[in-house]
């Protein structure tokens, strides 16, 4: 159980850590800023407390803002993929959700780049459209958020193969 809790933990500062000192400072084409951060919300155990889970996903967001100076747009977009998760997990997974049995790193490489990719792409639509408030710009904020969500997505399902664990 201690052994989750550390993965956890060392998951969440890695992928902070990171975003801030790595992807911050990076833009693919001058127009791709990759928010791999989003994975710590998407990985974490579907077990888990579902409070806890709308905390730390909160927390991760929030952490973002603290460190970005964003205003809130982080925690909003982290919150909204952990409440909408459920619903992507049983159209990706089916029947198995019903029964607590989802581990993303069991699922096929297909289930598991659908399920990072659906996920993504909410997390960014929200993102963007609070980032650029305003409904005349949905042009933009479409394709900002599903180019983004492409080199984003292709982060994560690369930092999801690289450090799947058994404890997903």
């Amino acid at each position: 159980m201690s052994n989750n809790i550390v993965l956890n933990i060392l998951r969440f500062l890695g992928l902070i850590i990171v975003q801030l000192y790595v992807f911050n400072n990076m833009n693919i084409f001058g127009y791709i800023n990759p928010l791999p951060y989003v994975l710590f919300v998407i990985v974490f155990p579907f077990s888990a407390n579902r409070s806890l889970y709308l905390f730390l996903a909160f927390l991760t967001g929030l952490t973002l803002d603290m460190f970005g100076n964003s205003g809130g747009i982080h925690a909003a977009a982290c919150l909204f993929v952990a409440f909408s998760r459920p619903v992507v997990t049983r159209f990706v997974y089916g029947v198995s959700y019903e029964y607590n049995a989802v581990k993303l790193s069991k699922g096929t490489f297909y289930e598991r780049v659908l399920f990072i990719l659906i996920l993504v792409v909410i997390h960014h639509l929200v993102f963007f459209s609070l980032e650029v408030f305003n409904i005349a710009s949905i042009l933009y904020i479409l394709k900002k958020a599903l180019i983004t969500s492409v080199g984003t997505a292709l982060f994560c399902v690369l930092f999801s193969i690289l450090f799947s664990g058994r404890s997903e």
